[in-house]
């Protein structure tokens, strides 16, 4: 397995204006991994900073390991869920321009006044017609375990199925299972033969008076990140499922914790992760 440091742990800082992506990409060539992931919501001029990007992944000596998008399909008007399949082709034609073969996606959030059944067809609908765009460009599209449409391993796995396209699979996501009251270690076991990505991430239940980076689960327990092997995520369980499974792909740190990330988060979680892999 490869290491990766994912754009969105570094997210605070961007937004403080103390990061933009080409000091990530400076920042992640310090930190020893692989690679790097990038996502949709870091551009601020796509056209203009592509090619400038993907130079400076090459001169580092770094990977792109995937491009991640944020498309939402639990849409009821049929307008809106084609703005977002326009939005999904789009990011399939920017990992061919960054020469990735991997892209994150989304299912959908839930929309009151509509059950989760209808939200289901939507989501189905929208990552078939993707993946097959996907299939027809040498991209495969990774699933995120993420909120109530697919935040759990079954519900992963129906998606996967009734798409039934190679060119779709699951990115194993270690800390959000908690948020839905799954066993992230139950959960590596269901989905090991489908992962194509693997988002690195701890979570602990939130001290309590903590009001920030709190991640609300199904049953109101909060949530925060933590550097890894920190949490309660059995990281040394799930990536062993990963092995046994004959998973060699990315592990792409996702941190979400209070700390700062430049100098705590991201540096202290990677050299846990590196001990991981040595095991």
């Amino acid at each position: 397995m490869k290491l990766s440091v994912s754009m969105w742990s570094v997210v605070h800082p961007v937004r403080a204006g103390k990061m933009d992506l080409p000091g990530f990409i400076d920042f992640a060539a310090r930190q020893d991994v692989e690679g790097v992931e990038l996502l949709d919501y870091f551009w601020t001029d796509k056209e203009a900073q592509l090619s400038q990007v993907k130079k400076q992944i090459a001169d580092a000596g770094l990977e792109l390991a995937v491009y991640s998008v944020g498309n939402d399909f639990f849409q009821p008007e049929r307008e809106v869920r084609e703005k977002q399949m326009a939005d999904l082709l789009k990011g399939i034609d920017t990992a061919n321009a960054l020469e990735v073969g991997l892209m994150r996606v989304f299912s959908g959030n839930h929309k009151p006044g509509y059950t989760l059944a209808d939200g289901m067809e939507w989501i189905i609908e929208g990552l078939n017609d993707g993946a097959e765009y996907a299939r027809q460009h040498g991209v495969v599209l990774a699933l995120e375990n993420h909120g109530l449409m697919a935040g759990r391993s079954d519900q992963v796995r129906e998606i996967i199925e009734r798409v039934n396209s190679p060119s779709l699979r699951a990115n194993l996501d270690t800390g959000n299972f908690l948020l839905v009251g799954e066993n992230p270690t139950d959960a590596a076991h269901a989905l090991a033969d489908l992962v194509a990505l693997v988002h690195l991430k701890d979570f602990a239940v939130a001290p309590e008076g903590q009001t920030s980076h709190i991640y609300k689960g199904l049953d109101g327990v909060g949530y925060t990140g933590t550097v890894v092997g920190e949490g309660q995520v059995d990281l040394p369980h799930i990536i062993s499922i990963l092995q046994e499974a004959g998973y060699d792909g990315w592990l792409s740190l996702e941190y979400e914790g209070g700390q700062d990330p430049l100098t705590i988060g991201v540096p202290e979680s990677l050299a846990a992760a590196r001990k991981l892999l040595k095991q």
